[in-house]
């Protein structure tokens, strides 16, 4: 029987972030915070989330069919908008409050969610930069990846960062593709930044990463499929850019309202969170 949002755990309760993981984040863009969820909590959420996603993926080709995009996972966004469940735990101040403290800042809207599900025999993700499909004004951002399942060694799909490539901001137009893979990993290799990643993550960890760093996974050579589920915030405040290319376009259509350039970028869509 599906979950009832009367009997969902409650995830309004703060998480103490500590002084020493905002420097990090401020110095590495990215940190990571262990049983941000306990146990009943993840198990819990994690049905819910399947679940949505199970009925709300419309990705039918099997593997071999897709590009490099479409091999890297199965993605759903913005379950929030579809499913009241869902909806709670994406709205949770316990992870908003983090992406303030993270940020620096006194509140955070949402931007989206999205569910990267990365099946077995899944591929790569390419190397990329979120915020280049953002048409943000800030940078100001940052983006929960959060497991729903126990991710035992990196080989089934870990987030690699390019530790201190945020500092640069935008780097490249190119979004996910064998082209970002290739150009980026030339930048990172000719900036000789240190690539880190999580030997392991359990369920209901997390790791939080600023939308102009720069990272990447490995394909899933595991035996079941990697479900993760990710939140992008950004700072209150924040102003529309104009969209630079087409993918901006349609996020500015999508996630943010169709507001105009230089306004504020708070629509419905954004929910203040905290």
């Amino acid at each position: 029987m599906e979950t009832t949002m009367d009997i969902l755990p409650d995830l309004d309760n703060r998480y103490e972030i500590q002084g020493e993981q905002v420097q990090e984040f401020e110095r590495n863009g990215h940190v990571q915070t262990l049983d941000l969820l306990n146990e009943q909590e993840i198990t819990v959420y994690q049905r819910v989330i399947s679940s949505a996603v199970n009925r709300f993926n419309d990705e039918k080709r099997s593997l071999a069919e897709r590009d490099t995009y479409g091999k890297a996972f199965l993605q759903i966004m913005n379950l929030w908008r579809v499913d009241e469940s869902v909806k709670k735990f994406v709205l949770a101040k316990r992870f908003a409050y983090i992406a303030a403290k993270l940020l620096g800042v006194e509140n955070v809207r949402l931007y989206h969610d999205q569910a990267l599900f990365k099946e077995p025999g899944g591929g790569p993700t390419p190397w990329h930069q979120d915020q280049n499909y953002w048409p943000l004004a800030a940078n100001k951002t940052i983006t929960m990846w959060m497991p729903l399942v126990d991710i035992p060694n990196p080989d089934m799909g870990m987030l690699t960062f390019a530790s201190g490539s945020h500092r640069e901001g935008a780097v490249s137009d190119l979004v996910i593709s064998d082209e970002s893979e290739d150009a980026f990993e030339q930048y990172v290799r000719q900036h000789r930044f240190p690539l880190v990643r999580p030997a392991a993550l359990k369920a209901g960890d997390a790791t939080w990463h600023n939308g102009f760093t720069i990272h990447n996974a490995p394909g899933n050579e595991g035996q079941r499929m990697r479900e993760v589920m990710t939140i992008i915030y950004y700072a209150d405040g924040t102003r529309i850019a104009p969209p630079q290319h087409s993918f901006q376009e349609n996020d500015l259509k999508t996630w943010l309202g169709n507001k105009a350039p230089g306004s504020l970028a708070d629509s419905d869509l954004n929910p203040l969170l905290l």
